[in-house]
């Protein structure tokens, strides 16, 4: 029973980040990037608030402050931001094509400034998964298109940089301590966009304002929940398979939600970009295990932020 526990966690993990594209799009009818970026990360940072004493979320020491707002500002307002802003022209599954490529940004980072070493196989993995997110931007059609393109994977590099930059705080916070104060700071940064935000939830469409908050409740806040739950009773084989199925997943929920139907051009870009990350993940066989010994759960450092 726990494990069938564990395994719908995961899967219900994977439904909202992948979820979280397509309500962007329904989200951006109404709000504009900026707009849309604040009001998803105050109901996230309020709905983290109210769960702070359950999850027991600490205060951070006065020394992890500036790291903290670094992290906030690229893994929550930058990625927020620049997503909202580069899915105004590309579809919602192909944005979530293009995110998929975080994990390679984030391990050229740490062998670029921690000294983490790239084998053969990352660098070619890496590569391949850069080729397949550039063939995506690339064979748009028109420049709208090609310039949101490269903006989402400028969201995706804001993502690396997170998920890089967050390294020495999960030495003294739990995955959901950093994720919670990463939104809180990157609320904060936001906040200029106050008035403009309060007019727009005044005179936007219902379902916009909807989706906004389903966006800020479901992916952004309860999905690191119920991530939490999940990895910490899963291998990181299994766990890094399932993160595979969002951009998947958000394909299907825009077909059915958007009527989007993705070129095939882009489904190419994406299976080689997915194709990339799998080699980049590839991990060798421990020969003295014989392979039955299981591996450590997946920190929840290792999550890409969706959406």
């Amino acid at each position: 029973m726990k494990l069938d526990k564990t395994f719908l966690a995961l899967a219900l993990t994977v439904t909202l980040w992948a979820s979280a594209f397509p309500a962007i799009r329904v989200a951006l009818h109404g709000y504009g990037p900026a707009q849309l970026s604040l009001l998803r990360l105050a109901v996230a940072a309020v709905a983290l608030a109210a769960v702070m004493p359950l999850a027991k979320v600490r205060r951070p020491a006065r020394r992890d402050l500036p790291r903290i707002l670094v992290v906030g500002a690229a893994g929550m307002s930058a990625y927020q931001l620049l997503l909202n802003w580069g899915e105004v022209h590309v579809p919602a599954g192909t944005a979530a094509l293009i995110v998929a490529v975080v994990p390679v940004i984030s391990a050229l980072l740490a062998a670029s400034f921690l000294g983490e070493r790239l084998s053969p196989a990352k660098i070619l993995g890496s590569l391949v998964a850069l080729s397949g997110t550039a063939v995506i931007a690339v064979t748009g059609g028109e420049t709208g298109y090609t310039t949101a393109a490269w903006v989402v994977l400028a969201a995706a590099v804001a993502q690396g940089v997170y998920h890089f930059a967050i390294k020495p705080l999960l030495s003294r916070y739990s995955g959901l301590e950093v994720a919670a104060h990463a939104t809180w700071a990157g609320t904060a940064l936001l906040l200029p966009f106050v008035p403009t935000t309060v007019r727009a939830v005044l005179d936007a469409p219902t379902g916009s304002t909807l989706a906004a908050v389903y966006l800020g409740l479901l992916p952004s806040a309860a999905g690191f929940v119920v991530w939490g739950y999940a990895v910490a009773r899963l291998t990181v084989t299994a766990a890094t398979a399932a993160l595979y199925l969002v951009p998947v997943t958000a394909l299907a929920v825009a077909f059915v939600w958007l009527g989007e139907e993705p070129r095939p051009v882009e489904l190419l870009g994406g299976v080689v970009t997915l194709a990339g990350v799998a080699l980049l993940n590839r991990r060798p066989r421990n020969r003295g295990s014989g392979g039955g010994q299981p591996v450590r759960p997946v920190p929840a450092e290792q999550v890409r932020r969706d959406s």
